[in-house]
């Protein structure tokens, strides 16, 4: 007996979701198969759509590619908010949504001819630079080395709802990401693993950075919502950019604004809808755990 699962694949500036109403439930082993690149469907990471709790108008539960839960991200909150919007979900104008990472309020941006969500800005929350909420196994997250294969690395921790290494670099289009990523992303003082964020500030275009990203638990990916976050918060804290910061990614344009909490704005786009049968992506059937 077959368990059709329907899916919309988005992606926003390149870093692309798999998104899916709630039931039936998924396993991470499942969301590791589905988001396979050679023998699923592929995708950065697979989201759930779930139901409100407390006011809100639905939550979201995030699968990184490799099948484990993360807690928030700003680029699949906005392709979340895409599919809640043709849902029905919301006022049209704002989503209230709930997540790992907590309650997350966005602006949507929709197309007055198609009635569909063309970009997005989430209010991101508050970036903290306090070890124990990054969480970070240091006494400071400030000016961290890290060495691998004769690289030096310095840079600032910091969380945005999940753990952030930032590493200031001559040029990020010559960054080691792929070679050293996966070695950073497994450093011994992040507990939890971290998302390594490799910038720059752009040579003549003042408050702008260009960015490179090793996602944790997914590799590098064309683009970050909460690295793009994390990453402008701690070029501001040096002096590199002011408290607007366009972020420059493979997959296009970011905008941050930092405040009293952050907000990430940028595109949704939606690339198709199809139709699974899960039972060809997972052993067995269940609730949302880890694999």
């Amino acid at each position: 007996m077959s368990t059709p699962l329907a899916l919309v694949k988005l992606h926003a500036t390149g870093n692309d979701f798999l998104v899916c109403d709630a039931a039936p439930t998924i396993r991470g082993d499942a969301a590791e198969r589905l988001c396979d690149r050679h023998t699923g469907v592929g995708a950065d990471g697979l989201i759930v759509l779930g139901p409100p709790e407390d006011g809100a108008d639905c939550s979201m539960v995030l699968f990184n590619a490799d099948g484990h839960l993360a807690e928030m991200s700003g680029n699949g909150i906005r392709c979340l908010a895409w599919l809640a919007h043709r849902n029905g979900l919301g006022d049209g104008k704002r989503l209230v949504v709930d997540t790992d990472a907590g309650r997350r309020e966005i602006d949507l941006d929709v197309d007055p001819v198609t009635d569909e969500l063309r970009a997005a800005t989430v209010d991101m929350g508050l970036v903290t630079f306090d070890p124990a909420n990054i969480p970070l196994d240091a006494p400071n997250p400030f000016d961290l080395e890290a060495i691998f294969h004769g690289t030096r690395y310095v840079g600032d921790a910091a969380g945005m709802g999940n753990p952030h290494l930032v590493l200031l670099v001559d040029d990020p289009r010559a960054a080691r990401v792929t070679q050293h990523g996966p070695h950073l992303e497994h450093d011994d003082r992040f507990p939890n693993g971290t998302n390594v964020e490799f910038i720059a500030a752009t040579t003549g275009e003042p408050g702008v950075i260009d960015m490179r990203v090793w996602e944790r638990g997914v590799g590098e990916t064309l683009s970050c919502g909460t690295g793009a976050c994390a990453a402008a918060a701690v070029a501001n804290r040096r002096g590199l950019v002011g408290e607007r910061v366009v972020v420059h990614v493979a997959g296009g344009d970011l905008h941050v604004e930092l405040g009293e909490t952050i907000r990430l704005g940028g595109p949704v786009a939606h690339v198709f809808d199809t139709t699974v049968d899960l039972d060809d992506f997972s052993p067995t059937l269940g609730g949302l755990t880890r694999s």
